[in-house]
């Protein structure tokens, strides 16, 4: 039987980041073509501070609209083309490999401009007390 205790533990992991994020994206983040995996979270060392890693899914031609986020965020493009309009800069189109920072706060977009399902891995550097994510006006 102890064999199976690792594999519960992931799941009860698992099902725990999925509440926690739940909570604390809003309900309009939650759009067709777009989906969002929770890979992990943990307390960092500043007080206050938690990384949050996520793995983002956008179906071809599916955009994700303007938003920003309570900390930085570092953006590693797993497969396809994802187009980033970043506030205050040009748009840029990245692909598989490249990377991208965003400055805590800044408000940004991305779309997926490929034919193909495009997959970013995002990862958060947050306040913990803020929502994850919050929809521009």
């Amino acid at each position: 039987m102890s064999h199976y205790y690792p594999r519960t533990l992931r799941v009860l992991s698992s099902a725990v980041l999925l509440a926690a994020n739940l909570f604390t994206l809003p309900a309009a983040a939650a759009q067709t073509g777009v989906t969002r995996t929770d890979l992990q979270r943990h307390d960092l060392s500043a007080p206050g501070r938690e990384a949050v890693q996520v793995r983002v899914d956008l179906a071809p031609g599916v955009a994700f609209g303007r938003h920003s986020h309570p900390g930085e965020e570092i953006i590693y493009v797993l497969a396809g083309a994802i187009e980033y309009d970043v506030e205050g800069k040009p748009p840029v189109t990245l692909k598989a490999g490249d990377v991208l920072f965003i400055p805590a706060g800044a408000v940004h977009a991305a779309k997926n401009v490929g034919v193909e399902t495009a997959s970013e891995l995002a990862t958060y550097i947050v306040a913990k007390d803020k929502p994850l994510l919050t929809l521009a006006k």
